[in-house]
């Protein structure tokens, strides 16, 4: 019977998914939209966006899990206006230019002159100025502020340029906390023999680095100055420090999230590196994102998505919960990746990471609802979702999605799910299907350490030589 429920849980999410390609997209801004709300905020008109909206109604939540934190802060502005600014681009949209520009003033407001952020606003819109996720600092919410200002910065020097000024004389100022970081470049520690550079954001933070990261190629993109080119290389330098293992190797090429802890959420070095590596023209980080893509987010598509683990005790691996803001940085790393090197089975993988989104996850429902634009907040466990539908992973899921919708051959995987997986002693490998028993089979040759994508009769052929 659970069987049967889960099948006819698919099908429903394949006739749904089905209905929307026909509308030509899966991108809704409309529960976005329901988050956000102009204010005038220390003198000028801005766009928020609360932070919570929870199951069943999905009204505005302030949030409280560190404390009394506020409504709105940097880090979902910062998201959001990086999605709109790339829908604008896609589709020359000015309602989402515009969308953007408010989402950056408050950006703009939330900085301080020694070019440090505050995090959160309370609900009578004045600063949190000391919470544990809100107090004055150059960190998580300072790299997403830096990103969506790099990126408004790129687009808003072509059309305009006063904005764009205001921009780049906030992005600049960030370049002192820079600067004190890589004080410590080249410094490394040791824990358990793994290595620890200590030249990026809380010092091993390899995870809120490949945000920064971003921005920062963003950045070069518009001013491709030897400096910027410098903070670029030694930050990307610290991220592939913390890389271990390849296709075959424990702990397969991933990158740490921090010392010796690897996360899912937010690790977005394969994003962060392809990227620079394309834009800089630099082979060796290309290099990095691709090892981890094909030892690690091979297995990760292989055997299912987890959440964290301790590198020195890999029994110590936690599955739950599991968010969009997990799959994102996944999906759109191998995106990046296919974009550097023209490999279409990145593009296939893309398409299979998010998925997730549609089904293939351990619930086997659907995580977004294209007719209304709402992401869940999560997977808590096997039988279990969270069915708030916050800001983080609206926008996270918004994100994946507009991305994804570029390109055809990741589009079509949307729809897959995994059937079956297993190992034999040549071979790591799952098949995934969608409703109407199309498959493809993803295999990790494990004495080549080659990465196998094989469709229809070339699945079914792979399939008969294992049985």
């Amino acid at each position: 019977m659970k069987h049967n429920c889960a099948a006819a849980s698919l099908v429903l999410i394949f006739v749904q998914w089905a209905s929307c390609q026909q509308l030509s997209t899966l991108v809704n801004f409309r529960h976005l939209e329901r988050l956000t709300e102009q204010i005038t905020f220390l003198g000028e008109r801005v766009s928020i966006v609360h932070v919570y909206s929870n199951f069943p109604d999905y009204g505005w939540a302030e949030a409280a899990e560190s404390g009394p934190e506020g409504i709105a802060c940097v880090d979902d502005a910062a998201r959001a206006a990086v999605v709109y600014l790339l829908h604008y681009e896609q589709s020359g949209s000015l309602q989402s230019l515009q969308r953007a520009k408010s989402l950056l003033k408050f950006v703009l407001k939330m900085q301080t002159e020694d070019g440090m952020f505050y995090n959160f606003i309370r609900a009578d819109h004045t600063i949190n100025v000391d919470g544990k996720t809100s107090f004055k600092s150059f960190g998580w919410w300072a790299a997403r502020g830096f990103w969506a200002l790099a990126q408004g910065y790129r687009v808003f020097k072509h059309i305009d340029k006063f904005f764009a000024l205001e921009l780049r004389s906030s992005i600049e100022r960030c370049f002192l906390h820079l600067d004190s970081i890589l004080t410590q470049y080249g410094r490394r520690d040791t824990i358990q023999g793994y290595c620890i550079p200590q030249w990026m954001l809380y010092k091993s933070g390899s995870d809120v680095t490949s945000e920064l990261l971003i921005g920062l190629t963003d950045y070069f993109a518009s001013e491709s100055t030897p400096r910027v080119r410098e903070v670029i290389l030694k930050l990307a330098d610290g991220l592939i420090s913390m890389q271990n293992g390849d296709e075959t190797t424990f702990p397969f090429g991933l990158h740490r999230s921090w010392r010796t802890m690897w996360h899912m959420w937010g690790n977005g070095q394969t994003q962060a590196l392809a990227y620079a590596g394309k834009v800089l023209s630099d082979s060796t980080l290309i290099e990095s994102a691709e090892r981890e893509a094909r030892g690690f987010y091979s297995r990760l598509l292989i055997n299912g998505f987890f959440k964290e683990m301790d590198l020195t005790d890999p029994s110590s691996k936690v599955q739950f919960e599991q968010i969009a803001y997990g799959v994102r940085p996944m999906a759109m790393g191998l995106i990046k990746l296919y974009e550097a090197t023209s490999r279409v089975e990145y593009l296939k993988m893309a398409g299979l990471a998010g998925s997730w989104f549609f089904g293939n996850n351990p619930v086997r429902n659907a995580m977004y609802d294209s007719t209304t634009g709402r992401c869940y907040d999560g997977v808590q466990d096997s039988l279990t979702i969270n069915k708030n539908s916050g800001a983080e992973s609206t926008i996270e899921a918004l994100y994946t999605l507009l991305e994804l919708e570029q390109y055809p051959q990741a589009k079509k995987y949307l729809a897959y799910h995994r059937a079956r997986s297993g190992s034999t002693p040549e071979y790591v490998f799952a098949v995934f299907k969608d409703v109407f028993d199309n498959q493809l089979t993803l295999a990790i040759d494990i004495k080549s350490k080659n990465l196998l994508l094989l469709e229809e009769n070339e699945s079914e052929a792979f399939q008969s030589k294992l049985r």
